[in-house]
């Protein structure tokens, strides 16, 4: 199996964005830390992300179990051609890694791997929410992503140390190969009747703990909204 290669780091403080008071919601004040740039001197990989990296969202993004978010380099052809946008290119998602050799298709929970001198560990699925939307003035891109099933995936970091764009990543230990990210998103988006899949992967202890409880609400019969998720101050 090839292994998959870090193409690019990526890092970025908090933005401020918006005109306040302004008539179209999608340019009215926001603040995200999603516009990462490229970096490519030695990295420090903390246990809730790199040194360099921030997020404006604290609820909803970052921590332990969401330190680092991956995407692969592939999908932006994908995505260039769906929103006929030629300027929408890596960095767009606000990852933190660009991955080549990887996909949803190939990488499962609890997916171990070295990378430089830390360690770091599949989690969950990325769940997109409104800013790409906002970023790029398109109102439905949260759900196009999570359609798509396109939607990258977090690692969580279980041995610090200093990284580097270019570096493999190198398997340590494969728990769950029945788990693949493209498998989680069918359960959790698409099979939403399927409730021994979702008993099955709620019980998958490395999974992050969000989902655990998303899908155990399901368990009790309790649904909810995907709404202010994808669309949230976007949309009236």
């Amino acid at each position: 199996m090839t292994k998959p290669i870090v193409n690019k780091i990526l890092t970025g403080k908090v933005k401020q964005m918006g005109i306040p008071n302004a008539e179209n919601r999608m340019d009215r004040p926001w603040q995200s830390g999603m516009f990462k740039k490229s970096v490519d001197v030695p990295q420090w990989l903390g246990f809730t992300g790199f040194s360099e990296d921030e997020v404006a969202d604290t609820k909803n993004h970052g921590g332990a179990e969401k330190a680092v978010f991956a995407y692969p380099a592939t999908h932006y052809r994908y995505w260039r051609e769906d929103l006929k946008m030629d300027d929408i290119d890596i960095g767009a998602m606000g990852e933190n890694l660009v991955l080549e050799h990887a996909d949803e298709s190939n990488v499962c929970i609890g997916d171990t791997y070295r990378f430089g001198e830390s360690v770091i560990q599949v989690s969950q699925p990325r769940r997109p929410c409104w800013k790409p939307a906002r970023r790029y003035r398109v109102m439905d891109f949260a759900l196009r992503i999570q359609n798509s099933g396109r939607t990258g995936w977090y690692y969580r970091v279980l041995q610090e140390g200093y990284t580097k764009a270019g570096m493999e990543l190198e398997l340590i230990e494969r728990p769950y190969p029945e788990w693949t990210i493209a498998a989680c998103n069918d359960v959790i988006y698409v099979k939403k009747e399927a409730l021994r899949l979702a008993e099955q992967l709620a019980s998958c202890e490395l999974l992050a703990d969000s989902w655990k409880r998303t899908l155990r609400k399901r368990l009790r019969g309790k649904r909810s909204s995907d709404e202010k998720r994808v669309y949230g101050p976007n949309k009236a």
